[in-house]
């Protein structure tokens, strides 16, 4: 069971007396994304202790949390509900806060078709440099007030202010996928891709890997099961994008640098 907890005033004072001291602060929640960006030094803001699902109404599509909620206990919520993370955020370890997801701004294989953390983001509560608490946008999809600075703070990795709240759209779970593989060459796959684009295919993942293109199909049933009669391959289990998505497939642990690289698709 969730242990719920506001200690928004614990970290604004802590925040405040670190600006009174000049002692940088590292904002940390479970520390399971340490690995990306600068490294940094200072004193540790724990936001962790501050936890906890403050607003949830399956049928508004909005989920309202506090920074250090563990994203395990969001996503048990939601699916309890028949709903899901548009951006399939990853975990990288079991303690992943909600704050942590949001500020490294990471998102799945489904991300292409879905969408960015940033873009499901509707308000956050931040702390910001100088000491004070503000929200920015609110629970609702059709928010006009002020400036969009909330979707600012996805991937911003707590250069902005630290945030304590956080309000997101949420979607209905797909009714039904299924994960294909196919043995065929980087070109052939390529060639596919592009032809996939132009027609309204329930697709949700794509990734080639180990010479052969692997499909995550997600929709009504029966779009699922056009879309795999026309694609062809064998049907797999889906732990593969959850592999992906967590970067524990062997390529990841290859030595040198791991590039990414965003180009946009070739249409013929």
């Amino acid at each position: 069971m969730l242990r719920e907890c506001d200690y928004s005033q614990a970290l604004l004072e802590q925040v405040n007396q670190a600006i009174s001291d000049k002692t940088p602060l590292v904002i940390q929640g479970s520390n399971s994304k340490a690995f990306l960006g600068r490294p940094v030094t200072g004193q540790t803001l724990d936001v962790r202790c501050h936890r906890g699902i403050v607003n949830y109404d399956p049928t508004e599509l909005v989920i309202t949390a506090r920074a250090g909620t563990p994203l395990v206990a969001i996503e048990a919520a939601l699916e309890s509900a028949g709903q899901m993370l548009p951006c399939e955020p990853p975990h990288y370890g079991e303690e992943a806060t909600w704050g942590g997801m949001v500020a490294c701004g990471l998102a799945g294989p489904r991300r292409p078709w879905s969408g960015s953390v940033r873009d499901f983001v509707l308000g956050t509560r931040i702390i910001t440099g100088t000491g004070k608490h503000l929200r920015f946008g609110g629970e609702v999809m059709k928010n006009v007030a002020g400036y969009d600075l909330s979707r600012l703070m996805a991937g911003s990795y707590g250069c902005l202010g630290v945030l304590t709240e956080i309000s997101m759209k949420v979607l209905p779970r797909p009714r039904a996928s299924l994960s294909l593989r196919r043995e065929i060459s980087l070109q052939e796959a390529m060639n596919e891709i592009a032809q996939w684009q132009l027609q309204p295919l329930p697709i949700s993942g794509l990734c080639y890997f180990d010479n052969a293109l692997w499909i995550r199909l997600e929709g009504g049933e029966g779009s699922v099961k056009a879309a795999r009669e026309l694609l062809g391959g064998e049907e797999v289990a889906g732990q593969f994008w959850q592999q992906l998505r967590e970067q524990q497939l062997p390529f990841f642990s290859l030595p040198g640098t791991l590039w990414r690289i965003s180009l946009p698709v070739m249409r013929r």
